[in-house]
C-alpha cells in the first residue's frame, strides 16, 4: 500500500477534453445488492467465458496496460490489459471490452475497508483497525481473523467475476508495514496473501500482487503477477525479479518524471511500464515495448 504523497504542482501537456458518463446511480445501487450477504444470491451471476486470465510467458515483457480507477472507462485505449474499479465499472463497460479482447483485472482492496465502501456494515468492530494515513474514512483490517474476512473478500472477488473480469489485483497488503492497531507479523501478513491467492483461484481469478515488495521474495510462486506504483522513484524495481525471472509480468506505474528517463530503468527490467497522473483518470503516457 502506498500513502499518497503531496501533491507536486501541475505539469504542461496538450489539453485533454474529458467526456461526461451517464449517471451510475443505478449501477451502485445494484453493486451494493450484489454485495450484500442476502441468502441464495451467489449463484445468481454467471461468470463468462475466459477465466481465469492467462498470462503467456512470451508475452510477458510486451504487454501494454491502462489502470483506471476515476471517470468513465475509457474503451478506446490502446491497451491489452485494463485495471478497473470493479464497483464503479458496469457491465456494459466490461462487455465492451471484452468485446475488443482486452484482459479485464479488477482492484480489490483487501487489507483496508471504506466507510463509503457498499459492504463496509459487514465488517466486525472487532476486525477494524486504525485509519489508514492520508485516507480518510479508512481503516486497516486485522488480516489475523480469516474467519471474519473471507466471506466478505469471496462477495468482492464474485462481483468481479460476476461483471466479466478474469483476474484480481490484490491492494493493501502489506499492513504489517504501518501502524495497523494490530500486532502483526511478516509472517501473518504473507499467510493472508496466500490465502487470497487461493481464494481468488477458486472464483476463477488470476491473482496478482499490487505493491508489498519486501514480501516478493516470499510471495511470487503464489501469484500470477505484479502491479507497482514508482519502484524506479523508490529505487526498489530491483525486488520484483523474481516476478520477471518466473516469465510472470509486472505492470509498473510512476507518476512523476518523463518516461524517456524512467522507461530505460523499467523496461530494463522487463516490466510493461507508463506514467499516470495520481488520480489514475484515462489519460496515460507508456513506454515503448523492448
Amino acid at each position: 500500500m502506498r500513502i499518497r504523497p503531496a501533491y507536486a504542482g501541475p505539469r504542461s501537456r496538450p489539453v485533454r477534453v474529458r467526456r461526461r458518463g451517464p449517471r451510475r446511480g443505478v449501477a451502485l445501487a445494484l453493486t451494493a445488492l450484489l454485495l450484500a450477504p442476502l441468502p441464495g444470491c451467489r449463484d445468481q451471476l454467471t461468470p463468462p467465458p475466459g477465466a481465469p486470465t492467462s498470462w503467456p510467458a512470451a508475452l510477458a515483457r510486451r504487454w501494454a496496460w491502462q489502470w483506471q480507477l476515476t471517470g468513465p472507462v475509457d474503451v478506446s485505449v490502446a491497451a491489452d490489459v485494463f485495471l478497473l474499479d470493479p464497483v464503479v465499472t458496469t457491465s456494459t463497460e466490461t462487455a465492451a471490452l471484452r468485446a475488443r479482447g482486452r484482459r479485464l483485472v479488477c482492484q480489490v482492496r483487501v487489507g483496508t475497508y471504506a466507510t463509503g465502501d457498499p459492504d463496509a456494515a459487514r465488517f466486525p468492530a472487532a476486525v477494524r483497525g486504525a485509519a489508514v494515513p492520508g485516507r480518510p474514512g479508512s481503516r486497516f483490517l486485522d488480516v489475523r481473523r480469516w474467519d471474519s474476512l473471507e466471506p466478505v473478500l469471496a462477495d468482492r472477488f464474485r462481483l468481479c467475476r460476476g461483471k466479466g473480469f478474469g483476474a484480481v489485483a490484490l491492494s493493501d497488503v502489506d499492513g504489517f508495514r504501518h501502524r495497523s492497531g494490530f500486532p502483526l507479523g511478516f509472517d501473518e501478513q504473507v499467510l493472508f496473501n496466500r490465502r487470497l491467492a487461493g481464494l481468488a483461484r477458486r472464483f476463477d481469478l488470476s491473482p496478482g500482487l499490487v505493491d508489498d515488495v519486501t514480501q516478493v521474495a516470499a510471495l511470487a510462486p503464489d501469484f500470477d503477477f505484479a502491479v507497482n506504483q514508482e519502484c524506479v522513484r523508490r529505487r526498489e524495481c530491483a525486488k520484483l525479479l523474481p516476478f520477471v525471472d518466473a516469465h510472470k509480468p509486472v505492470f509498473h506505474v510512476e507518476y512523476v518524471g518523463e518516461p524517456a528517463t524512467f522507461c530505460v530503468t523499467s523496461v530494463g527490467y522487463g516490466f510493461a511500464s507508463m506514467r499516470k497522473d495520481r488520480a489514475l483518470d484515462a489519460w496515460r503516457e507508456p513506454c515503448a515495448p523492448p
